[in-house]
């Protein structure tokens, strides 16, 4: 039984570097839960070790965070902030330092992937109709959207995966990200003008004036709502109330609205990341307990020590960090990391959080919210492809890494 876990496991986790099953309209998702369909029909796994494996307060932090977002939306934020975004066309810097800020700022706050998901073709669209090739600004969104994302553990889900199993302080962890987050948001803004200049020297745009004096949300009441929803969340995060438990806790006063019903804040949970997230969960613990065993006294963890392979040294993180981010996904990346190994250093945890989230800037298939904003894009008609984003990409996730090497080298909280 023993094999067909490995094989399944390996043929998942290749599944998560190709992105798709060629012949079928498969994605991640559908991956990892057929994987996991699949070790509980040949009784390599039962139901109730399955569920044991899912980390619960993880999928209930994930869920209510993303009925957050979803008030937002509500809210018409997403689209507002579009609106206004498309309306700098005529001055291309202002424009992507605008994509830039915007899209950092939300994704700290909220999940990026939610921020993304509903910006990309609202950007697209304002664009196009102004004669703009919105290449570069895609890839300011996502890149912005990793980037700012890294400063909270709560803006990707590879983050609050990390804050929830290592029990990482939410402010704590702020004060260390927030920095060189903001740093990588300037190497972003700095790259992208740079590889692009001929398109930003040559533009000619007519921005229309209604777009200028479009608000930032169109339901005042609902955009209020959200504020202070977000604001009770954050105050929460400083109390001794388990994370998951407030979150949730908000979550469910947000669904129980007057005006909003229910299924158009639970409707725009992304199903697909919680499966996602589950079925990874099932696949990997299923593969540590199968091997566990034949890694000896003091497991897998004890092994790779042994071999100096654990990632608890800048010179070992980074590099695994990279590789892993753009082949299996920076998600998956870290919940086989976080499984591998049971007690890793509160040091180690805040560096894989923040380098994991640059990392995913190196190629499109890096990080989920690349892969939604190329998805997204093609469908409102514009090609982000795997040269136009490595284009900036490849020097963004490396310049933003060297920072936040030097960051946390200075800050002592991992040796080189």
């Amino acid at each position: 039984m023993t094999d067909i876990v490995v094989a399944v496991f390996i043929a998942t986790y290749l599944g998560m570097a190709a992105g798709r099953v060629p012949g079928l309209k498969l994605d991640r998702s559908g991956i990892a839960l057929l994987a996991a369909i699949a070790l509980i029909a040949v009784e390599a796994v039962t139901p109730a070790q399955a569920s044991a494996y899912v980390d619960r307060p993880t999928m209930m932090m994930l869920f209510g965070l993303m009925v957050v977002a979803a008030q937002f939306g509500v809210a018409g934020v997403f689209e507002g902030a579009a609106r206004r975004i498309a309306a700098l066309a005529a001055r291309p810097h202002r424009l992507l330092a605008a994509v830039i800020v915007v899209s950092g700022a939300l994704s700290a706050g909220l999940a990026n992937d939610i921020v993304v998901f509903a910006m990309t073709p609202l950007l697209c669209t304002g664009l196009k109709s102004r004669g703009v090739n919105p290449v570069p600004y895609l890839v300011a969104l996502a890149a912005a959207a990793n980037a700012g994302s890294a400063a909270t553990l709560i803006g990707n889900p590879q983050n609050i995966l990390i804050g929830q199993m290592a029990g990482l302080g939410f402010w704590r962890y702020a004060a260390i990200a927030a920095p060189v987050s903001i740093a990588a948001l300037a190497i972003i803004y700095g790259v992208i003008a740079w590889t692009w200049r001929a398109q930003f020297a040559a533009a000619h745009a007519h921005p229309l004036d209604d777009d200028k004096r479009a608000s930032l949300f169109s339901n005042r009441r609902q955009f209020h709502k959200a504020l202070i929803a977000t604001a009770v969340l954050l105050v929460l995060f400083a109390t001794p109330v388990p994370r998951e438990i407030a979150t949730l806790a908000v979550a469910g006063v947000l669904i129980a609205s007057r005006r909003i019903e229910s299924r158009q804040l639970v409707g725009a949970v992304d199903w697909g990341l919680l499966i996602l997230f589950a079925a990874l969960f099932v696949v990997t613990g299923a593969f540590l307990a199968a091997v566990e065993g034949e890694a000896g006294s003091g497991g897998i963890a004890a092994r790779l020590a042994e071999a100096g392979w654990l990632p608890d040294r800048l010179s070992t993180l980074v590099p695994l960090a990279l590789i892993m981010s753009n082949t299996i996904g920076n998600v998956p990346a870290v919940i086989l990391i976080l499984q591998a190994w049971p007690s890793p250093p509160e040091g180690a945890m805040a560096a894989l959080a923040i380098l994991s989230t640059f990392a995913g800037n190196l190629f499109l298939a890096g990080s989920l919210a690349n892969i939604i904003v190329a998805e997204r894009a093609h469908a409102a008609g514009v090609k982000l492809g795997f040269a136009d984003h490595a284009r900036a990409g490849v020097p963004i996730a490396l310049l933003s890494t060297i920072v936040a090497v030097g960051w946390l080298a200075a800050l002592r909280l991992l040796p080189l």
